[in-house]
């Protein structure tokens, strides 16, 4: 899953509401679309490269999973769109990449919009919006380009391990999602791990030039999970409120544990967004005290050479008459006087505790 990207957000200003224009800087990505048909006896997985081959599965007995990936294919889209027949505002929200979580309810399906966190090859957190269109007996999902957390959910599939091939399609919605949610767990624990070495290593005085820079990027990391999770919540407490027959009672309390898991994964990032702070602070009162450390060391030996400036200063003057200029020893007396000053006042910056 190690894609990078750079969105392109413009859309022209006056277009008309419904009017499909991909966002994304996936341009070159191929059409790929995996499907699923199953039952509780049965399953039969698909990898296909045209969508009319999907319009088979609509209105079928068993459960069906049709993951497209490739939204650059916007005519591709729309074809599928008209025959599943979609709201054109759904059809626009699926290829504008920028969409917040949400969920939009219509007559016969569900269209729920979250965003997918992983890191890539660079240690960097990726977010990737997937759409959903929950209909009767069947789920579409719609990604940018291929690579998701979903490989868990295919091999359940597969084998018909759990609950999946004997639930209905709001039970595979609710495994896409909690999947989703699960990966969530994992990015706060790698952020946890990042701002514990962090803080040890401030701590320890082992701290480099650029964590500065470092913590800052931290930051944004954080609120770019925070932007993804937050939202998600209403979406999945619209759907437990929900009293859509697509929704049925026994699912729901499947998606009431995932609203527990954002909540957690939330006062986590709640918690690390306290520590964040935490970690400047204190690596700017570290700073502070190695500036000072370094400022007291300067005025102590400041300190030490002002009275022997001072008393260098006498005698370097180019008076003709200084008394002690003339006496035999005068030289190694000032010299003495000099020392005797300098360790009286170390001494006394010991005692003081300054040294």
């Amino acid at each position: 899953m190690a894609k990078t990207r750079k969105h392109n957000y413009k859309k022209k200003a006056g277009q008309v509401p419904g009017t499909a224009i991909y966002t994304g800087s996936k341009s070159s990505e191929k059409l790929f679309i995996e499907v699923f048909d199953y039952n509780e006896t049965q399953c039969t997985e698909k990898h296909l490269t045209d969508v009319s081959e999907t319009f088979q599965f609509k209105g079928s007995d068993s459960i069906t999973w049709v993951n497209l990936n490739g939204l650059n294919h916007v005519k591709e889209i729309e074809k599928l769109s008209k025959h599943f027949n979609f709201h054109p505002l759904v059809l626009e929200d699926i290829v504008n990449i920028s969409q917040r979580p949400k969920i939009d309810e219509y007559e016969d399906y569900f269209f729920v919009v979250l965003k997918m966190l992983y890191y890539d090859k660079d240690e960097k957190i990726i977010s990737e919006q997937v759409s959903f269109i929950l209909g009767k007996n069947h789920v579409l999902s719609f990604q940018e380009s291929e690579g998701d957390v979903f490989d868990a959910v295919r091999e359940r599939i597969r084998t018909a391990k759990g609950r999946v091939r004997t639930m209905e399609s709001d039970y595979l919605l609710y495994v896409l999602i909690d999947a989703v949610v699960d990966y969530y767990f994992n990015i706060i624990e790698i952020l946890g791990d990042k701002i514990e070495d962090f803080e040890t290593d401030i701590f320890n005085g082992n701290a480099t030039d650029d964590v500065s820079q470092n913590i800052q990027n931290l930051k944004r990391e954080i609120l770019k999970v925070r932007r993804a999770i937050f939202p998600l919540r209403d979406v999945i407490s619209r759907i437990e409120k929900s009293d859509n027959a697509l929704i049925s009672q026994q699912t729901l309390n499947y998606y009431r544990d995932v609203y527990d898991h954002l909540i957690q994964v939330s006062e986590n990032i709640d918690i690390y967004r306290e520590m964040i702070w935490s970690l400047m602070d204190m690596y700017m009162t570290t700073i502070s005290n190695k500036m000072n450390e370094v400022m007291k060391v300067l005025t102590i030996m400041a300190s030490i050479f002002i009275p022997l400036t001072f008393i260098a200063g006498i005698y370097g003057m180019n008076f003709d008459y200084i008394p002690e200029l003339h006496y035999q020893h005068s030289y190694f007396v000032l010299w003495g006087v000099m020392i005797i000053i300098f360790i009286g006042m170390i001494i006394y910056f010991k005692r003081k505790k300054w040294l």
